[in-house]
Formats: C-alpha cells, structure tokens, sequence
C-alpha cells in the first residue's frame, strides 16, 4: 500500500480510536508506515525490534546495517506522551550515540536531534499532528527524516540539521526582540525617532521635537518593566505624555539650561540639538582635522553621525536628511536624536579632539 494510503488508513482508525495500546501504535501505525517509506519490517537486522542499551530497551533501532542503528523510535499509547518519554528516548540515544531519534503515539510524531543543545523540546526537529495536517505533507515530512534511501544515504540526517539550525535561528530571534526592543527605548536610534515623529504628526498635525519622542519612548520603557502593572502604566504613560505635548496645539515643553563653557567663554543654546552643533562647530575651529577624525571613528553603528553628503543619513528616506541635518565646513551633522543620544555623540566628539578636561562643558538638562 503507498504511503498516502497508509496515512490515510492511519489518520480513519486513529479517529475512531482504534489504538489502544503501544503494541496496537507499533503494529497498526509505526511499522506500516516504515513499510511504506521503504523499509524492510520483516528484516530484524534492519527495523530492530526491542534494541538492548545497557539493560534497557528502545521500542525500534532503524540500522543502515545490521546492528548499527542510526534512529531509535519509542512507541507509546495514543495520547501518552511526556516529557519523561523524551528523557528516556535521549538517554537511550546517547549511550549508543544514535543521531536521531523518534517519540510517537502514532498521532504526533517528534523528530529529534539528541546531540544538539538546549532542552529536550528545543532539541525538537519537528513535530507532526497526523491529525493536523493534510496528507500530503504528513508523507513529506515522514520521508524527508525517515524514508529509508534517505537515512541509508544520510540525507535525512542532513535536512534534520539543517531544519534544526533554522529553527534553533527563529528560537534565538524571538529571545532577542524585548533585548533589542529594550535596547532601542533605552537610547533611541534617530530612525526610531524620526518615524515616530512622523506618525505623530500624521495623526494630530504637531510634530514632536526628538526630545519628546524620547521622553515617550522613556515611559514606555519604565512601564515594560513590570508586566503585572503594564495595562495601567500604558495609562499612566499617555496621561503623563499629554502632560509633556498638549495636542490641542500649545507646546509645554520641558524648560532647561542649555549652556556650553568652551576655554572660559559661555554660550547659551536653545536645545539640546544645538548645544551638539554648536559644540562641533567649536572643536572645527579649534581644530580643522577634527571633524576627519571624528567621521573616521568607529562609533559601532551603521548610521552615520556625520557625513560629505547628507543623503548618507538616511538613503531611504531623502526628506528627513533634508530637515534633520546641519553643514559644518563642508560636512554635514545629522541633528535628529534625543538626549540620550546627543551625550553619546558630545563624548565622543570631546574625546576625539584631545581637549584636557574642563576644557569644554556643555549642559543638557
């Protein structure tokens, strides 16, 4: 009988709860359907029934050849899986350094590589609901890990690496979003910045100044931090926020003491932006190969800070270069970021021109 046929038979009696035991799954569901992936069932050097590992027995050893398996399959009655059947599965497989291995109720099917990192579920290839899924790809997927021309070839045990390291991948980004989302509220990118600027202005006609959007991204960010409180926090941040912006038109923005000291001499700045602007066009002067210097350095970031060109900013994207940039002597200044930002880069730039300390003091608050 062909593989479809087989699932199909399989997906009827499994509906109508026919099995009702481990032997029942072994004999009217696991050794038909090794049959129809090519296996020889009769050949006990082959399918191995009962395969002994150290005064313990694994339900089915499949061997290339005789006495060499290289998949071990446990059996147990529909709807008996657990997380000790992976346990015991795994040890098994260790001890004889099987590469693959198989839990099935006959309804789910996991396929597992013991030797790889992580928990036992994270060691997980793939799991197949025969109940689940179509026909079809249950047959694609039963030969893609266990027909017989492909263990026998090691293809099998290839595309179960290779889908072990895609899931392993997708696994490791989903841990990494709240790190990387964390990471941009806690010093916003001017991208970051920039679209929600713009989206703003899109819904209410204000735009917010790259402060107030990192102000935002700021409550945002406390209110992350306990998950039991978020939904009356979001509530808390968007009062707090109105506070901040009225969009009914009228800015209340947060006053401060803009200042720059530079070699005795004081300047008053309006902004955090242009207490950054004004501070380069001060080391330029101080220095004509500071701004060189200070475009050569490796800041561990794609986005420039400075550039010959101002499109460089943002390539995508060529209007915002045209509102968020300032010349300097032939170079230009991207001038879109909030506070957290703008300290970085002064830092950075005071460090690169070589002034002593005290030299230049600038405040932002």
């Amino acid at each position: 009988m062909p593989l479809t046929e087989q699932i199909e038979r399989v997906k009827a009696d499994l509906q109508r709860g026919k099995f009702t035991s481990e032997a029942s799954v072994s004999q009217g569901i696991l050794l038909p359907i090794l049959q129809g992936l090519g296996w020889n069932v009769f050949d006990t050097s082959l399918v191995t029934p009962e395969y002994s590992v150290e005064n313990r027995r694994v339900d089915f050893a499949l061997c290339r050849s005789p006495r060499q398996p290289i998949v071990f399959v446990e059996v147990k009655k529909v709807g008996n899986l657990s997380e000790a059947a992976d346990r015991q599965l795994f040890e098994y497989a260790f001890h004889v350094g099987v590469p693959m291995a198989v839990l099935t109720d006959g309804q789910e099917w996991s396929f597992y590589l013991p030797s790889e990192q992580g928990r036992y579920d994270e060691r997980r290839v793939y799991k197949l609901d025969m109940l689940e899924r179509e026909t079809d790809e249950c047959a694609e997927r039963l030969n893609r890990y266990l027909s017989y021309e492909r263990v026998c070839s090691g293809e099998a045990l290839e595309s179960a690496k290779s889908d072990y390291q895609n899931v392993a991948q997708g696994r490791e980004i989903k841990r990494t979003f709240p790190k990387a989302w964390n990471a941009l509220l806690e010093e916003p990118d001017s991208l970051l910045l920039d679209l929600l600027a713009e989206k703003v202005a899109d819904l209410c006609g204000y735009k917010p100044e790259p402060e107030d959007c990192e102000e935002f991204l700021e409550l945002i960010r406390q209110s992350d931090t306990s998950q039991e409180a978020r939904a009356s926090e979001r509530k808390v941040s968007q009062h707090s926020y109105s506070q901040t912006l009225n969009l009914q038109g009228t800015r209340t923005r947060r006053t401060g003491t803009f200042s720059i000291v530079f070699k005795g001499t004081h300047y008053q700045a309006r902004s955090a932006k242009d207490v950054m602007t004004k501070v380069f066009e001060l080391l330029d002067q101080e220095n004509p190969l500071f701004l060189e210097k200070f475009a050569d350095c490796d800041l561990g970031r794609t986005r420039k800070y400075l550039a010959r060109n101002r499109e460089e900013f943002y390539p995508n994207t060529p209007y915002l270069a045209s509102s968020h940039s300032h010349p300097i002597q032939g170079w230009w200044l991207a001038t879109n970021h909030g506070r957290v930002a703008i300290k970085k880069i002064l830092d950075i730039a005071i460090e690169v021109s070589g002034l002593r300390p005290g030299e230049i003091e600038y405040n932002l608050e």
